[in-house]
């Protein structure tokens, strides 16, 4: 496995990826409708890539071994408070299904972390398993006094703080557009 930056012919095969890791387990759906639509972290990534919150040196894949994409993860821009101090939004990260269990997302989301910290970032929010983004330094935004766009995330919404973070900042966090209506 290969994690390198996301070039613009990986496009196609990380839309793929993620439409394969967030596809719904339930086919009850498909007698009514011959292809189901994407799953709406697919559409989510398609709007990313268009909105001012798209950061290319924070959009990560994962290689196979025969260079095959199996795993994509991104950041976008962020902010937190009312001065829109910087920040960073993780997600989504995809391994393709076929892939899942073998360390793939660990890789991504270390590489990610780490370019982001090298970059100078502050610190990266998401909403995810604690049990799972724990191992990464996640905590609840809570204990940074950073508040989740919905208050009904409660641990769910997780803060990773890197060398630059300022214990000042605080107070809501907002992610890049596109999570707004997507």
């Amino acid at each position: 496995m290969l994690i390198r930056r996301e070039t613009r012919s990986d496009i196609d095969a990380v839309r793929t990826v993620t439409s394969a890791a967030f596809a719904k387990s339930d086919t009850s759906d498909t007698l009514s409708s011959p292809s189901p639509p994407p799953p709406v972290e697919a559409t989510l990534l398609d709007e990313l890539r268009i909105s001012d919150g798209w950061l290319p040196a924070l959009s990560f894949v994962a290689t196979g071994d025969r260079g095959e994409v199996i795993g994509h993860v991104v950041c976008t821009r962020g902010h937190v408070g009312s001065d829109l101090a910087l920040a960073l939004g993780l997600g989504p990260l995809s391994v393709h299904p076929a892939h899942q269990g073998r360390g793939v997302g660990l890789a991504l989301v270390h590489a990610v972390l780490g370019a982001a910290d090298a970059f100078g970032e502050s610190l990266v929010a998401l909403l995810g398993s604690p049990a799972y983004y724990g191992r990464f330094g996640f905590r609840p935004a809570t204990e940074y006094g950073i508040s989740a766009p919905d208050p009904a995330w409660g641990e769910y919404f997780q803060v990773r703080t890197l060398t630059a973070y300022q214990p000042t900042v605080k107070g809501p966090f907002r992610y890049a557009e596109p999570f707004d209506r997507v």
